[in-house]
């Protein structure tokens, strides 16, 4: 680790090793990480370098990352028609709630 990851205690994250060697059209292998680690003088575990490797092994890197991209829209626009409606919901309860106030007040009066 780096002097300052030593001090925050943050560990550097392997991920942004992979995508770096996928964008300059590298294979990512546990030999190809581990240049980029020693090129930018972190420490990390073997394990880790061979973890990430075998877990990307067969990954689509691409679709991988257009998906990322794709999910969080699409829970945005979930969140905002959930909101619709509930606010839809909301404004008819309270609709009918009114007409019940008013039959029970005439129910009253007779």
């Amino acid at each position: 680790m780096t002097e300052e990851s030593k001090k925050t205690g943050k560990k550097p994250n392997l991920v942004y090793a992979a995508l770096l060697l996928h964008s300059a059209g590298k294979e990512v292998t546990e030999g190809s990480l581990n240049k980029i680690v020693k090129a930018c003088d972190i420490s990390v575990e073997e394990v880790q370098l061979k973890a990430l490797a075998a877990a990307l092994h067969d990954v689509n890197i691409d679709e991988a990352i257009s998906s990322a991209v794709a999910m969080p829209v699409a829970s945005v626009a979930t969140a905002v028609q959930t909101q619709v409606v509930e606010e839809k919901a909301d404004e008819e309860d309270k609709g009918k709630k009114a007409e019940e106030a008013a039959e029970g007040l005439s129910s009253l009066f007779g």
